[in-house]
């Protein structure tokens, strides 16, 4: 991952350890402050143990209401609707209480350090946006092709009013690119890496979050079985395949999220994915015009790792608190 690792974790550390023997002397001599020590393996086995507790209450949360329709009828989708957002709303609590039990305390208000801050907005709105439409530039231009509309006939609809009343009054579109995006990003990733950066770093921090992400995506294989949509071993198939781009995915928004200290830009970048679904690479191959169509997939690659650093420039949005949190303290995701 892009995300460097602080020597010792994070600077949170010293929210609670105080100045480290020879900080002092080190400063006066010009050699810098040393670094702050990692948090503790209690704070960190806290930390894994909230983490577990919020994957297990937000997938709980689903099935709270033990009806027998289907996933995707209305009525099964808007009580989903109302228990996930109680345990999203109540998830800042878990970050709240691991702090307060481990000690560690960070001088960012929690609201910022959850991503819920002005500073840097616009910015961290827009630009993991436009890094994430890069990536798909082959799959948009292969939906462009696809697409009987014609650009100025898109645009319209876009800004009709009447085609957005009609997606908000459609529960499943809402669930898709609204409610899912929101609460995951939330659950997932704001409330989830302020408490794993301290005791791992940025960059195992990265790559652990988005496992619990995953993981928590498995509970679909409990309803393709009782629906019986599919051999057993199509369905753990796909299962795999799903916990594999759903990780993928999560190391994404969670790298967005240290690198801009926001959370609308993984918000955004999660309803995108939603929306455009994953890159259909087969019928790609078999497009009348894939001469000039796979040529576009390969260039929104290498644009999107050629900018992967540049459009994520913590500058761009004021620095990261997850990353730091006390004034004049190192960034640690730089």
């Amino acid at each position: 991952m892009a995300v460097s690792e602080a020597a010792g974790g994070s600077s949170w550390a010293a929210g609670r350890a105080g100045p480290a023997p020879g900080a002092a002397s080190g400063a006066a001599s010009g050699s810098g402050p040393a670094p702050a020590a990692a948090a503790g393996p209690g704070p960190c086995w806290a930390a894994v143990l909230a983490c577990l507790s919020l994957a297990c209450s937000y997938v709980g949360s689903l099935y709270v209401w033990g009806s027998p329709l289907p996933r995707d009828h209305p009525s099964v989708i808007k009580r989903r609707f109302t228990s996930v957002l109680v345990v999203s709303g109540l998830s800042p609590a878990f970050v709240w209480l691991w702090k307060e039990l481990t000690g560690v305390k960070p001088d960012t208000p929690l609201p910022a350090l959850l991503g819920l801050r002005l500073e840097g907005l616009v910015p961290a709105t827009l630009l993991p946006l436009l890094l994430t439409m890069i990536l798909f530039l082959g799959p948009l231009i292969q939906l462009s092709m696809d697409c009987p509309w014609r650009w100025l006939d898109g645009i319209r609809v876009a800004f009709d009013p009447r085609f957005w009343a009609l997606c908000l009054g459609d529960v499943r579109w809402l669930r898709n690119q609204v409610v899912a995006p929101l609460t995951e990003e939330l659950v997932f990733r704001a409330c989830m890496l302020p408490m794993l950066v301290p005791c791992t770093g940025p960059g195992p921090a990265v790559l652990a979050c988005p496992l619990f992400f995953g993981v928590a995506h498995f509970h679909h294989v409990i309803e393709q079985l009782r629906f019986r949509q599919g051999s057993v071993g199509s369905i753990f198939m796909s299962a795999a395949f799903q916990f594999s781009y759903t990780a993928v995915f999560g190391a994404y928004t969670a790298f967005i999220f240290l690198r801009t200290g926001h959370l609308a830009g993984p918000v955004l970048c999660h309803s995108f994915c939603n929306s455009m679904g994953f890159p259909a690479v087969g019928a790609a191959l078999e497009h009348p015009r894939r001469r000039a169509l796979l040529p576009c997939y390969l260039l929104g690659v290498l644009l999107f790792l050629l900018l992967l650093h540049p459009l994520t420039e913590p500058a761009f949005f004021g620095g990261a608190p997850v990353c730091t949190p006390r004034p004049g303290a190192p960034p640690a995701c730089s």
